[in-house]
């Protein structure tokens, strides 16, 4: 047996329909749509979940949850998980390389969950207030550089104008009693 000499068996596959080409190949005229109604037409099928006309299925239910689309950015490590780690400087590069958080993470943030009572390093990390405690107290530091804020401009009011003003002056004074 060679790869060459290989065919699949007998009667197993079969050639597909080739409709539309002539009353001889039993698949003619019509083309196996029928006559008239929205199926034998062009374009004519309905969409998925489509009820006749009835509201459907996924629409007649309400809405609820929300999925968010960052969810996965910020990864939750435990202290617990921080006291198995080999390192003593931790930072994000390090949590990946240990396999503590995904690599998709964009940052990390220690919660408070087991004990701690190494001295440790956290650099660039988020930290609980729990957590900072633990930390803390078996002698570690946390550092986090502080981003500069950024002050949003304030847009300037517009100015009344001077012709409104001045144009309701006069009229103040015509409905002014005469004395």
């Amino acid at each position: 047996m060679k790869l060459n000499t290989l065919k699949p068996a007998p009667g197993s596959k079969s050639e597909r329909h080739r409709v539309g080409r002539g009353i001889g190949s039993g698949w003619g005229k019509t083309a196996g749509r029928g006559h008239k109604g929205q199926k034998a037409r062009s374009g004519g099928f309905h969409k998925l979940g489509f009820e006749g006309g009835q509201m459907p299925l996924h629409r007649r239910l309400p809405k609820r949850g929300f999925n968010s689309p960052t969810r996965n950015d910020v990864a939750e490590v435990r202290t617990g998980e921080l006291q198995a780690m080999k390192a003593s400087e931790i930072d994000l590069a390090a949590l990946k390389a240990e396999g503590v958080v995904p690599r998709g993470a964009l940052a990390a943030k220690v919660i408070l969950a087991g004990t701690l009572e190494r001295k440790l390093a956290l650099k660039e990390i988020r930290v609980s207030k729990g957590a900072r405690a633990m930390i803390e107290g078996a002698g570690g530091s946390i550092h986090i550089t502080e981003k500069p804020k950024v002050e949003k401009k304030k847009k300037e009011k517009k100015a009344k104008k001077p012709d409104a003003e001045a144009a309701a002056a006069p009229e103040a004074q015509k409905e002014a009693p005469k004395s």
